[in-house]
């Protein structure tokens, strides 16, 4: 007899902040958890951490800006464990100023947040997508945000109607081509046991937010988590933040 074998997440971004903690929280679920980021040392130092608190976690350099580096993972991927249960695309950028208007962000800012909030979320899918397909029950966690959300966007009740997050453009349409990469995918994979789903985690305390927000980042990465553990009967190609559906 076998001994159970745990199943295998790979997290992006994951040396730091919402991550970090959304790594600390599956390995926290008995999962082996691969913590990915673009620099090295960053996150060997970060998977350190959390085997020190007796976590299974494995460090694999990944950037989702570089084709090289996203091939690189994914054959690293499939040689050390042949499948991949779990994929949490978190890595994002947040680069334009508060307090400039719309039109005011150059151009330059859209093309660096989309090369990693949506482009390298739409690579790194299609890379492990081989893999994820060979685990029985395979999910795609895609964090975006209440900025993603059109309908939030328009509604003046929102705390995303003012000076503050109308100066986020980029950012801001970079997550709603996360949420219309998830609908797709989620299509695509409908008939399949993989749920794909994104994921609003809240005004959330991290360096992104320059520290500001409503949670506390535990609280933030809870949604992640529990998408990622979804059983059988759970949704796909939703749109969430804790148990609420939130609008596209």
């Amino acid at each position: 007899m076998t001994a159970h074998q745990p199943k295998t997440a790979l997290v992006t971004g994951a040396n730091r902040g919402m991550g970090l903690e959304i790594a600390r929280q599956l390995a926290g679920h008995g999962i082996h958890v691969l913590l990915t980021g673009r620099d090295h040392e960053a996150v060997v130092e970060a998977a350190r951490s959390l085997g020190a608190e007796g976590l299974d976690v494995e460090p694999l350099v990944l950037d989702v800006t570089s084709t090289e580096s996203i091939r690189a993972a994914a054959e690293d991927v499939t040689l050390r464990h042949g499948s991949l249960d779990i994929l949490v695309n978190n890595a994002a950028i947040r680069i334009e100023e508060y307090g400039k208007k719309p039109s005011e962000q150059p151009l330059r800012q859209w093309r660096e947040t989309f090369d990693t909030n949506l482009f390298g979320v739409v690579e790194t899918t299609i890379a492990f997508l081989p893999l994820i397909r060979r685990s029985p029950a395979g999910r795609v966690v895609n964090v975006s945000s209440l900025l993603g959300s059109l309908t939030r966007h328009s509604d003046t009740t929102s705390y995303t109607y003012s000076d503050t997050f109308k100066s986020l453009p980029a950012y801001s349409a970079s997550k709603s081509g996360v949420n219309s990469w998830t609908a797709h995918l989620a299509y695509e994979l409908r008939d399949t046991p993989i749920k794909v789903n994104a994921v609003h985690p809240g005004y959330t305390k991290t360096d992104m937010n320059e520290g500001e927000g409503d949670l506390e980042i535990p609280v933030g990465a809870s949604t992640s988590v529990r998408m990622a553990l979804l059983d059988q009967d759970g949704p796909t190609g939703s749109y969430v933040h804790m148990d609420e559906v939130v609008p596209w």
